[in-house]
């Protein structure tokens, strides 16, 4: 079942001609399983990506590289390219580089997640997938499949590195025939989603701008309004919600995982001071940016 997802970004409808080109934001510096300085492919299971706050699994954001989501038990949410829908057990769900997505991790939810690495060679969709796997040899082959990439990744063996890259090499073949046997189910589409992907794109390129969501909606031919009520209709948050989460996932990764002082991140992302930041920061999540720090 193919999600209706975020376009590459070169796809995204660029700014009139008479906008000002905005300055162009550092890269961002990640952590493990978040979207940067990824290594090679590695399996970390599902419940081990929250470690450290559900907010790192919860909160919009877009990885670097593609990722593969195996639940094999547990349902929730998850949003991707501003559509959500439910999962459930023997869900299997694409996410290229680049889309913004979120999903809820709770006790009884048991997975693995497949990180591909930024530099993949592999032969994948260039678009997110949700396929809800019920037939029992596919289950038992992509079961298979993450056993043997695991095997391969924790190495020691002759030829590992050989051995991973046909593993590898066999997953991208299940998903591709998965999806073409999981054809006729696709979500039907329509206004609301096609314009929060499109959005949730924007998002994801100018989240270290500045930029608000007036200016997004101004940028997608739309009104403000009725952006946030596309995006209510597509995955129950508002336009704004969208992207303060997005800005503020940045703020809390950067503060957990790198020592960039708090008005260096507020200025990377595009907050007119720090003491703006520090505010919407506490009414977001109700903790200062220095407390949130020390409590990592």
């Amino acid at each position: 079942m193919k999600l209706f997802s975020t376009p590459p970004l070169s796809q995204v409808a660029q700014p009139a001609a008479q906008s000002q080109p905005r300055p162009k934001a550092a890269a961002p510096k990640a952590g493990p399983g978040a979207g940067g300085a990824p290594g090679g492919p590695r399996v970390v299971p599902v419940g081990r990506l929250a470690q450290g706050g559900r907010w790192r699994v919860e909160a919009m954001r877009a990885l670097s590289e593609p990722c593969l989501l195996w639940f094999s038990r547990g349902q929730g949410r998850i949003t991707l390219g501003g559509v959500t829908r439910g999962y459930g057990p023997n869900n299997v769900i694409f996410i290229p580089a680049g889309v913004m997505h979120g999903f809820e991790v709770g006790p009884q939810t048991h997975g693995q997640a497949l990180f591909l690495g930024r530099d993949s060679d592999l032969v994948l969709p260039h678009a997110a997938h949700h396929l809800r796997i019920r037939d029992a040899v596919a289950q038992g082959e992509i079961n298979v499949l993450f056993e043997a990439i695991q095997r391969e990744i924790e190495g020691g063996r002759p030829a590992s590195d050989r051995a991973l890259r046909n593993q590898l090499g066999l997953l991208s073949v299940w998903l591709e025939r998965q999806i073409e046997a999981h054809a006729g189910e696709a979500i039907p589409t329509n206004a609301a989603r096609r314009l929060v992907s499109r959005y949730s794109a924007l998002v994801e390129r100018d989240f270290r701008s500045g930029a608000g969501v007036g200016e997004l909606a101004r940028e997608l031919g739309v009104t403000p309004t009725h952006l946030t009520r596309a995006c209510r209709e597509a995955c129950g948050k508002s336009a704004l919600e969208l992207l303060q989460e997005r800005r503020l996932y940045e703020a809390r990764r950067m503060l957990r995982d790198t020592p960039v002082p708090v008005k260096e991140i507020a200025k990377e992302l595009g907050y007119t001071s720090p003491a703006y930041f520090t505010r919407v920061f506490h009414a977001r999540t109700g903790s200062t940016p220095r407390a949130f720090r020390r409590s990592g």
